[in-house]
């Protein structure tokens, strides 16, 4: 290829990233959110968290009992790490982590909706490779008459791959369809380090047992809730 010919291509190519990236970022997330303006989706009767844009994300599946500090000192012991913020200089890391399979273990999460706001807490158990394997839940806070302490309900998933989003055209990760297995791992590690009191189930928490998340990601569920009510290891 002559060094008129590399030019060219170096042009086309930069004219379709630009295309690409206004296509992903800006008119795809305007049409889904027009759309579910006009059919809007009902998280919380669902159980089920949502995107900025209206999609369906990943569905509830754990919820921990406990003040916040208790709550981040026993996800901290159990070996799951708070995720940074999303910022533009925490983004552009996990996304040369990925690339070069480097450890970001406390990389971003992108923000989900419950409750009519995004999530409280967020925490994940990174995996050999670089963060574009790794387990991650979100938690939102919710006040309950059941329980004297704040209900923390969590979203669990595992980001097996990272790649375009099939609604979007987004970079974005894939989760595993076995949400179920990402809520036992909590409940074990919790377990395991001390910081469980009680654990129950709530049985048909969800009645819709398979769905796609945002990024159009298959799910399934038995649709029960685990609640884990904390307490401090005794020493």
């Amino acid at each position: 290829m002559n060094k008129a010919s590399r030019r060219s291509a170096i042009k086309w190519g930069v004219v379709l990233l630009v295309l690409w990236g206004a296509a992903a970022y800006l008119l795809a997330p305007m049409l889904w959110s027009r759309h579910y303006r006009r059919h809007p989706f009902d998280a919380i009767a669902e159980r089920i968290t949502v995107t900025g844009d209206g999609h369906p994300g990943d569905p509830i599946n754990i919820a921990l009992v406990g003040s916040e500090a208790d709550v981040i000192r026993a996800m901290t012991a159990a070996g799951w790490l708070p995720a940074d913020p999303i910022t533009l200089e925490s983004s552009l890391k996990i996304a040369v982590d990925s690339v070069l399979r480097r450890k970001d273990d406390d990389a971003p999460v992108s923000n989900l909706y419950l409750f009519g706001r995004k999530q409280d807490l967020a925490f994940e158990k990174p995996v050999a490779g670089g963060p574009r394997h790794r387990h991650h839940v979100r938690f939102w806070k919710w006040s309950s008459p059941d329980y004297s302490a704040p209900v923390w309900f969590g979203g669990a998933t595992y980001d097996e791959r990272a790649g375009l989003s099939y609604t979007t055209g987004q970079v974005t990760h894939h989760i595993g369809p076995d949400v179920d297995a990402e809520r036992g791992l909590i409940v074990a590690d919790l377990e395991k380090c001390g910081w469980v009191k009680k654990v129950s189930w709530k049985d048909g928490f969800h009645s819709q047992l398979e769905g796609r998340n945002g990024g159009g990601d298959e799910w399934k569920t038995d649709g029960r809730l685990a609640i884990v009510e904390l307490g401090q290891p005794v020493k």
